[in-house]
């Protein structure tokens, strides 16, 4: 994928949405900023409003929608309405319509459903959000999944497609759901394609077992692992983009470096083989 300007996108996913941060992602040239409704205990689009006014129309947003508050912790819900309400609320926290808005872990709510049953809840809440888009709430919308196999076992040709479709990436995704994904994203006919988690929510000790820079053309070899780990995560499976969540402007600025290396696509793909011959065997 060398050559289609990968693109990192800044997460707030466990961030503490410091305005330091969101500065140090401008200055480096990261434009692109993912958050969700439950994030800091369903604050943030409040807390980047009141702390980023300025900042928040110099980035591309994105955010989800599908968790509630409810009684005892966050409740999932895939109902039209609440859905619709959700966005409204986002723009109206935020003071400004998101770029996109992504459907939030839309499976955990198929789970013990038929088929069928599965496929018009989903079909119903897609439906909202591609409404939604329709009616300038926000500019695209998509789902993003972490977990897409259930997703995979509801017919999904007929639905609207997402315009975006956000998924974990990385060494740290197994082969079947790497396979999952790759099958959903053809059979949704989804635009693009963005990962998240490529460092599998900070198991950092993995990095210290495994070195991914092989992976990279011989002239990136000075790279650190963490780099190259992120930089390979943009095959794995095939993104546009990958959104890793990060406060420190440091680890921010080593990712942005790690955007100019060059994969080693045969490698990869090597890999991938290497996988499925282990879950065949």
């Amino acid at each position: 994928m060398h050559g289609a300007d990968p693109r990192l996108v800044l997460g707030l996913h466990r961030s503490g949405h410091h305005r330091d941060i969101l500065t140090a992602a401008l200055d480096l040239g990261v434009t692109a900023l993912d958050t969700a409704a439950p994030y800091l205990g369903f604050r943030s689009h409040a807390v980047l409003a009141e702390t980023a006014t300025d900042l928040l129309p110099k980035f591309a947003l994105s955010t989800k929608v599908g968790f509630f508050p409810g009684t005892g912790g966050a409740e999932h819900s895939l109902d039209p309405s609440r859905l619709r309400l959700a966005i409204e609320k986002a723009a109206r926290e935020l003071g400004r319509e998101p770029d996109t808005v992504l459907l939030h872990n839309p499976e955990l709510s198929l789970t013990g459903l038929s088929p069928a049953e599965g496929h018009v809840l989903l079909g119903n809440a897609c439906t909202a959000l591609a409404d939604a888009a329709r009616d300038g709430l926000c500019h695209a919308w998509g789902v993003a999944s972490w977990d897409a196999r259930p997703l995979g076992r509801v017919r999904v040709d007929n639905l609207p497609s997402p315009d975006v479709l956000m998924v974990r990436a990385g060494f740290l995704v197994g082969i079947d759901l790497l396979d999952a994904t790759t099958v959903l994203g053809t059979d949704w006919q989804a635009g693009e394609t963005w990962g998240m988690s490529p460092f599998g929510g900070g198991h950092g000790k993995v990095w210290e077992e495994f070195d991914p820079r092989p992976f990279l053309r011989p002239h990136d070899g000075d790279l650190s692992r963490i780099q190259a780990a992120f930089r390979t995560a943009f095959h794995l499976p095939s993104a546009t983009a990958v959104a890793v969540g990060t406060d420190d402007p440091g680890h921010l600025t080593q990712l942005v470096q790690a955007l100019g290396a060059e994969v080693d696509t045969t490698a990869v793909s090597q890999y991938l083989w290497a996988l499925h011959g282990h879950r065949q065997s």
